[in-house]
C-alpha cells in the first residue's frame, strides 16, 4: 500500500498504511536531503541541497581503489577493517587529533560515518534511555535514536553565532541520560565548537558518567585560521568519547561508504558486535584507497580548506546579493540561510519555489529541528561543487526578486 502524505510543513513522518509495517519505521520519515536530492533530478536543477562534491577524489587514491579492485580487494575484508587501514586510522588519529589509538583494539571501520553512528548507537544505549543532541542537527541522527530504543533531548544553539549555551545544556540532563552527540565542524549550522564550547561538554559528561559521541566528518574544512579540536583529547573525555570520521567529506568520496569509529576498548568491542550484523564490512577496495589516502601529505589538507574557504565566500557573498541573510559558515560546507524577507509561508513553500522556479535545489530548514517552526524561516545550500556549478547556481538565484511578488 502507499504511503498517505501529510502536507509537508507539517514534518510528520509519512505513515505507511500497513499493520505489518514496524512503529519503530513509522516514527521517521524518509531522508528530506535524499528527496530534495531526486527532485533535483526531476527538475533538472542545480543540486545545492545533498552535501556530495561534483567532482572526483585524488587522482592516487581513485588509482588504488582501481587497483585494488584489479589485485584481490572484492572479497569481504575483517569485519571491522583491513589491519592496514586500521593503522593508518590510528597513525592519523595520533598525528592530527592527538588520540593515542590501538589499531587492534580501538577502531573499527564501518559503512561512512553514518554506519558508524548507528552502530555506536546500538552499542552504547538501552531501550528508554536519554540522548542529547545540539540542533539544529544532521537529520540521521534522530532515526539513529528511535532505531537504538533512545530518547532525543535536543538543546537549541543559541543566538545569531549559534553558540552553545551552558544553562540549557545542564537543564537538558536526567538521570535517564546515557549520552551526548557532538557534530562540529556542525552540519547545518556551520560551528566550529570553541575549546569552551567543549570544556562545558567534556565536564557534562564526566561530572554526569556520559558516553560523548563526536561526529567529526568535517575536521578538515574549517576557515579563517581556526583548528579543529578532539573532544576526546580533553581531560577525562578519551574513556567516554566515540570519535566518528571517513572518507567522504575530506576525500570526496561519498559513494565509497568508508567510515571509521575510534573509541575506548570495551566501547569499540561492542561496536564491532553491532557493525558486524549490520554490514559485514565496509568495501575492501575502497578501504585499500582509503589507506592511501590517510597518507596524503599535509600540503593537501591545507589546500582543501583553502579551497573552500574560496567557495564558501563566493558563495556567501552570492546569496547575500540576491536577498538572503546568513552566517559565514566557520567550517563544513553549508549555509543556512535565512529567507524571511520573501513572503512565504514556510521552508517547503520556499525550498519548493526555489527547485521549481529557478532550478536550485536547498533542503526545507525545518528537517535540522524537532520543532519544524524553529527552521521554518531556513533552507540548507551545500557548496562542494565546482565553480562552474557555484557560478550556474547564483546566476539562477539571481531570480530572487521575482519570487518577492509570492
Amino acid at each position: 500500500m502507499r504511503p498517505v502524505e501529510p502536507k509537508r510543513r507539517d514534518r510528520l513522518p509519512l505513515r505507511i498504511d500497513d499493520p505489518r509495517v514496524s512503529e519503530r519505521v513509522q516514527r521517521f520519515p524518509e531522508s528530506v536531503i535524499r528527496e530534495m536530492t531526486r527532485i533535483a533530478d526531476l527538475h533538472h536543477a542545480v543540486n545545492l541541497a545533498q552535501g556530495f562534491p561534483d567532482f572526483e577524489p585524488p587522482p592516487e587514491v581513485v588509482a588504488a581503489a582501481q587497483a585494488a579492485i584489479g589485485s584481490g580487494g572484492n572479497q569481504y575484508s575483517v569485519t571491522w577493517g583491513t589491519p592496514g587501514l586500521r593503522r593508518a586510522i590510528a597513525d592519523k588519529a595520533r598525528s592530527f587529533n592527538g588520540i593515542d589509538a590501538d589499531p587492534e583494539s580501538n577502531v573499527v571501520v564501518t559503512c561512512g560515518a553514518t554506519e558508524a553512528m548507528m552502530a555506536a548507537m546500538l552499542a552504547i544505549v538501552n531501550p528508554g534511555d536519554e540522548v542529547i543532541v545540539t540542533e539544529p542537527f544532521y537529520e540521521n541522527y534522530g532515526p539513529d535514536a528511535v532505531v537504538s530504543g533512545a530518547v532525543v533531548r535536543t538543546v537549541p544553539l543559541g543566538g545569531a553565532d549559534w553558540s552553545l549555551d551552558e544553562e540549557r545544556l545542564k537543564a537538558a540532563v536526567s538521570s535517564k541520560t546515557r549520552a551526548i552527540v557532538v557534530n562540529t565542524p556542525n552540519n547545518p549550522s556551520g560551528r566550529v565548537f570553541t575549546r569552551t564550547e567543549l570544556g562545558l561538554l567534556a565536564d557534562l559528561c564526566v561530572d554526569h558518567d556520559l558516553v560523548a559521541v563526536t561526529d567529526e566528518i568535517y575536521e578538515h574544512i574549517v576557515f579563517d585560521g581556526r583548528r579543529h579540536l578532539s573532544l576526546a583529547t580533553l581531560p577525562g573525555m578519551s574513556e567516554r568519547t566515540i570519535t566518528i570520521d571517513g572518507m567522504s567529506k575530506t576525500y570526496s568520496a561519498t559513494g565509497w561508504r568508508v567510515g571509521w569509529a575510534i573509541g575506548p576498548a570495551t566501547l569499540a568491542a561492542a561496536m564491532r558486535r553491532a557493525h558486524d550484523f549490520l554490514t559485514v564490512c565496509a568495501p575492501h577496495a575502497f578501504q585499500v584507497a582509503a589507506e592511501v589516502a590517510l597518507g596524503l601529505p599535509a600540503s593537501y589538507y591545507a589546500e582543501l580548506a583553502a579551497g573552500y574557504q574560496k567557495k564558501r565566500d563566493r558563495f556567501v557573498e552570492g546569496i547575500r546579493r540576491a536577498g538572503l541573510r546568513c552566517r559565514s559558515p566557520e567550517g563544513a560546507y553549508y549555509v543556512l540561510a535565512d529567507f524571511s524577507e520573501f513572503p512565504f509561508a514556510d521552508d517547503w513553500e520556499f525550498a519548493m519555489a526555489l527547485v521549481e522556479r529557478l532550478g536550485v535545489a536547498s533542503v526545507p530548514g525545518s528537517s535540522f529541528y524537532s520543532n519544524p517552526e524553529d527552521g521554518a524561516r531556513f533552507v540548507r545550500f551545500a557548496f562542494p561543487k565546482k565553480e562552474a556549478t557555484l557560478d550556474d547556481a547564483l546566476s539562477r538565484l539571481e531570480g530572487l526578486d521575482a519570487l518577492r511578488a509570492g
